[in-house]
């Protein structure tokens, strides 16, 4: 049983008290979103989400969820179509660079000083810098619910993976060496982030 004098309870939905919401701090450190997209008038949007997450192996389902209406998910709304890039420390300020609130239409590649190069089988740009780039297609999007039923602010994109590009220089004997690829993921309060390198790993075998 918790002992109250030491835990600090709190119900969501009348606030958490303290400086800052924790609860992304404790679902976390989250993989990036980093989200490319064209809309119907052929606007291109680059833009990351820290609700991100891979869902399904065969075939391979990735997913973000925007927390309110945003040009991402008008974009994949009206084409159907996305990309995920990797985001790596060495692109970390870009990526920051590239949430900017700016207007719809705006090329966030050009704002952040990226490459927009093409994809092979969706019409939607990927970032030339990101050593790793999923190109998808939307299989689901779904308007989140409470507990009660009602309709949340919250929408998630789901995305059938049909097209992979690595660069070889992340791959070591044909494996992805996710240890030296200086992934980037965000942690708590309103500005922190963490980087995977070869110090944080440990080994464990599954059960037999």
């Amino acid at each position: 049983m918790t002992d109250d004098s030491t835990s600090h309870f709190y119900e969501p939905a009348k606030g958490h008290g303290l400086p800052h919401d924790p609860f992304n701090a404790i679902v976390g450190p989250r993989p990036i979103g980093w989200i490319s997209s064209r809309g119907a008038d052929g606007s291109v949007n680059l833009a990351p989400y820290s609700f991100f997450n891979g869902f399904n192996y065969t075939p391979p389902i990735i997913g973000f969820s925007s927390t309110s209406p945003k040009d991402s998910l008008r974009n994949v709304q009206e084409t159907g179509e996305f990309v995920w890039n990797l985001t790596t420390r060495d692109l970390a300020e870009q990526m920051n660079q590239s949430c900017a609130p700016v207007p719809y239409g705006t090329d966030e590649f050009g704002l952040a000083g990226l490459t927009a190069v093409p994809s092979r089988l969706v019409n939607v740009p990927r970032v030339a810098e990101s050593p790793v780039n999923f190109e998808c297609k939307v299989t689901e999007i779904i308007q989140l619910k409470n507990h009660k039923g009602e309709p949340t602010q919250g929408w998630l994109t789901l995305g059938e993976v049909v097209a992979v590009h690595i660069d070889r220089r992340v791959l070591k004997d044909g494996i992805f060496d996710t240890f030296s690829a200086g992934i980037v993921l965000r942690a708590g309060g309103p500005s922190a982030y963490a980087a995977i390198g070869p110090e944080t790993r440990f080994d464990m075998r599954r059960p037999t």
